[in-house]
């Protein structure tokens, strides 16, 4: 990233759930602030996360997840993450997780976990302050 090119955020919708409005949302909210946004669309693997998100480029990977299997899919997307050369790439999270499983995800490697309530520019200022070019 330059100091003049837009952040690339991936937002991705790993598993078997089929609701992505809060996904779209925060798409357009990044997209709204200045930044690159490529939405892998719903049901993707964390495989398919994974390799899209090397074939991006992308400065962050931002996960949507409403169907409770969050520990498991986002184990599984840093995992490969790193696996594939990805340890400078912040991962987040957002959706329906608990206040018990947030200390658990950013053990494993999240960068955040934002729960419902959040706002879009608290995504957003996260984004920002994380990735700035030092």
């Amino acid at each position: 990233m330059t100091d003049t090119s837009p952040l690339r955020i991936l937002i991705a919708k790993p598993g078997l759930d089929g609701h992505d409005r809060g996904a779209l949302v925060v798409a357009r909210a990044l997209r709204d602030a200045g930044m690159e946004v490529i939405y892998t669309g719903l049901r993707r693997t964390p495989e398919q996360i994974v390799e899209a998100a090397l074939q991006e480029d992308v400065d962050a990977i931002g996960l949507s997840i409403l169907s409770g299997a969050h520990n498991n899919l986002m184990e599984r997307v840093v995992t490969l993450a790193r696996e594939r050369g990805l340890d400078d790439v912040p991962i987040f999270v957002g959706g329906i997780i608990p206040d018990q499983d947030v200390d658990r995800l950013q053990e494993m490697g999240v960068a955040a976990v934002f729960q419902p309530g959040a706002s879009t520019t608290e995504m957003t200022e996260f984004l920002r302050n994380r990735l700035k070019p030092s």
